[in-house]
């Protein structure tokens, strides 16, 4: 992150992290075939056999889903690796899946290279079966993997840190380096953003139900914070800091299931996909990026439970935003009594963006000719310089009547309002408060199945 004297901004990485805005994450080890949602770090390796493993399939469900990436649980707290790890003889190696020939990584990856899709990775700092964990030694360890994984399987997009640190098989509890860790990562992989309760690129948003805070600032302080026991209140992971020092979003992390692994009895509990919608909502639609968990079976598959919802999900909302009702408004800056045509709110383009000398002068309107139905508006504010808006009113008119008011605190990357349907010939934007100058790059406005309103 690089911070100016006036605001913390976003690196051209990160910002492009927030456009993925959906990706997937896939919860898959040992724990899938032994019902458990921690193992215990003595599980046979051979438990691990997923016969019909097809990394194309699970990257073929995610595009139709509208994903965009898949984070992959490369060593979950058990310490069993997916990939043949020379610092472990707790790995795919040892296992009879493919007679030992077999690496979950490889073939996962390719398969995201080959189908579009971003490439990320979870590995636990925990390890229940390593015998070195709870010694100095297990830090030289862990730095290994790090590097077996960047140096043969990139490139990573996101690396995902757990916070968890427990015992290890003799009772101990290790010290993480987590300095060395950041170094190792950036040394290999500059371009890889790193996940944690305290970031630096991206952090937890203090809930794993998928929901960000309403009002939800990318600035964070981190001073005296680390990832795991020493995190922040999640209050703060949250809502952000509104002069927190540090660019550091939120992330959404939610699965499908009531469970983070695979369980037979959870096949009736997964998610549907107005739920999704209903999350959709309250994580990108606030700002942040949402990691949605679909745990892949004991074959190596994902279900079919969770795949039908997923590509009912995508389709809710690819439906859902197809039909910008604003393409066809006409956009205006209100600026001390003057009125200024500008194309710039509704463009479809979010490199352009207006902005007004003084906001407390002014507003943003967007008119209807007909009159429109719409429930739903979508804000984008412009994010190269900062978040800005801290506080804004949207109100409604149809003609001469007063149609009512909405009032928002942050915007950030995306926000989603949804409302019980109006009948407008116009919407007022008036920004009430904000830290510089605030801009916005889209007013997008739709009419979306009653049913999916934000309850």
């Amino acid at each position: 992150m690089h911070t100016s004297a006036q605001s913390p901004r976003p690196t051209k990485v990160q910002l492009a992290w927030q456009d993925m805005e959906f990706y997937l994450f896939t919860h898959f080890g040992p724990n899938t075939f032994t019902d458990k949602e921690w193992g215990a770090g003595d599980e046979p390796e051979d438990v691990f056999n997923p016969v019909g493993f097809d990394p194309l399939q699970w990257c073929r469900i995610a595009k139709q889903a509208g994903a965009k990436g898949i984070i992959i649980t490369a060593k979950h707290h058990d310490g069993f690796c997916l990939w043949p790890s020379k610092f472990s003889n707790h790995t795919v190696k040892e296992s009879k899946w493919k007679n030992g020939k077999g690496d979950v990584l490889r073939e996962l990856s390719q398969a995201c290279r080959e189908t579009g899709l971003k490439f990320g990775v979870y590995i636990s700092p925990w390890d229940r079966n390593h015998p070195k964990y709870g010694t100095a030694a297990y830090n030289d360890v862990f730095v290994g993997m790090l590097e077996e994984i960047f140096s043969n399987y990139g490139p990573i997009w996101e690396l995902w840190w757990d916070g968890a640190n427990g015992e290890g098989p003799d009772g101990k509890k290790q010290v993480y380096d987590w300095h060395r860790f950041k170094e190792t990562v950036y040394r290999l992989s500059p371009q890889t953003l790193v996940f944690s309760d305290v970031g630096p690129h991206i952090r937890w948003v203090g809930n794993e139900r998928g929901i960000a805070g309403e009002t939800n600032w990318n600035t964070m302080d981190t001073a005296g914070y680390t990832p795991g026991i020493g995190a922040p209140p999640t209050d703060t992971l949250n809502r952000g800091n509104i002069n927190g020092k540090a660019w550091i979003p939120a992330e959404c992390d939610v699965s499908i299931r009531p469970g983070w692994f695979y369980h037979p009895e959870e096949d009736q509990k997964v998610k549907t996909p107005a739920q999704l919608f209903n999350l959709y909502l309250k994580s990108v639609g606030r700002g942040a990026n949402l990691l949605l968990n679909v745990p892949p079976d004991r074959n190596g598959l994902i279900a079919r439970y969770d795949s039908a919802s997923l590509v009912g999900f995508g389709k809710l909302v690819s439906g859902s935003f197809k039909n910008n009702l604003s393409k066809n408004a006409r956009g205006e800056l209100h600026y001390k009594g003057i009125v200024y045509q500008t194309d710039h709110l509704i463009d479809a383009n979010e490199k352009t963006m207006e902005s007004l000398p003084d906001f407390r002068e002014g507003s943003f309107w967007i008119k209807f000719n007909p009159v429109q139905k719409i429930n739903c508006i979508v804000l984008k504010e412009s994010l190269e310089e900062g978040q800005q808006i801290k506080k804004l009113s949207i109100s409604f008119v149809n003609g001469a009547e007063d149609m009512g008011q909405i009032n928002l605190t942050t915007v950030g990357h995306k926000r989603i309002i949804t409302f019980p349907q109006k009948t407008v010939s116009g919407i007022r934007i008036v920004i009430q408060d904000a830290k510089e100058m605030p801009s916005l790059s889209e007013v997008e406005t739709y009419l979306i199945d009653e049913k999916l309103i934000e309850q």
